[in-house]
């Protein structure tokens, strides 16, 4: 099943909140075993990097998702970092500065929860936007281009939209605020982006169909049923990967043959 955005259907509303033939989707522990084997090659060779871009609406399930991909990696060379409304250094750089630091090195998974595209996305609805002429086509030139030079330079990136209908986002909003061990989640702009869920989706749509590019397309992922979801994005993570780093390294045969003729003689 082909997952990617299709720009001849740029709205969210034509793509479905849950998979229409469940059966027929990657099981998703032998991707997530698939995942660990082949993130350990991409970790022993150092050749590429992967960065997985996960967004979605508030309470789409970006969390759970990233850490169920997590659960055969190997820490050392897998890192996950979010990223909220910029404050403080942030805002004085310009929006692209605050998640450089964050790209993963040659042989590393790195998953962003939320990215750079915030910045064409929330960061349009809170008040420190000021839009003045030409700077968001500029954003979205500068989307474009940085992602065309990550994957130019060895970096491939998979940038998954979690879509979720209505009815099961504000299910998932009251969990938040009914169950004690999900309540420390919830914030108030959780609210705020429940009240403005049109118009922050039409910025998402706007900002998919801007920036989805041979090097980085966008995948958009029915998630109103969470374990379809994780499944649908392990069979693509766990492909990915396979084609990053099929093999591990071969060896040095001389430096081989020597530590073998060492262990033989002690």
């Amino acid at each position: 099943m082909d997952w990617q955005f299709n720009p001849n259907h740029p709205h969210l509303s034509h793509y479905p909140c849950r998979a229409k033939h469940p059966e027929a989707l990657p099981d998703l522990d032998t991707s997530l075993k698939t995942i660990g084997e082949y993130q350990r090659r991409l970790w022993a060779n150092r050749e590429k990097a992967l960065l997985l871009v996960v967004h979605g609406p508030d309470a789409s399930g970006k969390d759970s998702l990233i850490r169920t991909l997590a659960t055969y990696m190997d820490p050392a060379g897998f890192h996950a970092w979010s990223f909220s409304r910029p404050t403080g250094t942030e805002t004085r750089h310009d929006f692209l500065w605050r998640v450089t630091p964050f790209l993963p090195a040659f042989g590393e998974v790195s998953a962003f929860n939320r990215s750079h595209h915030e910045a064409v996305i929330a960061e349009r609805a809170w008040p420190v936007w000021h839009s003045g002429p030409g700077e968001l086509e500029g954003r979205y030139t500068s989307l474009r281009q940085f992602e065309q030079h990550l994957a130019r330079e060895g970096t491939c990136i998979l940038k998954v939209w979690l879509h979720t209908s209505e009815q099961e986002h504000e299910k998932r909003l009251r969990k938040r605020l009914n169950k004690p061990h999900k309540r420390w989640k919830f914030d108030p702009s959780d609210i705020e982006g429940w009240q403005r869920r049109d118009e922050l989706l039409g910025y998402a749509e706007e900002a998919i169909a801007a920036t989805h590019i041979p090097e980085a397309p966008w995948h958009i992922i029915p998630a109103d049923n969470k374990p379809e979801a994780r499944a649908i994005v392990a069979g693509l993570l766990a492909d990915t990967l396979q084609t990053l780093a099929p093999e591990y390294p071969a060896g040095d045969e001389a430096v081989l043959s020597r530590y073998r003729q060492l262990l033989d003689d002690s």
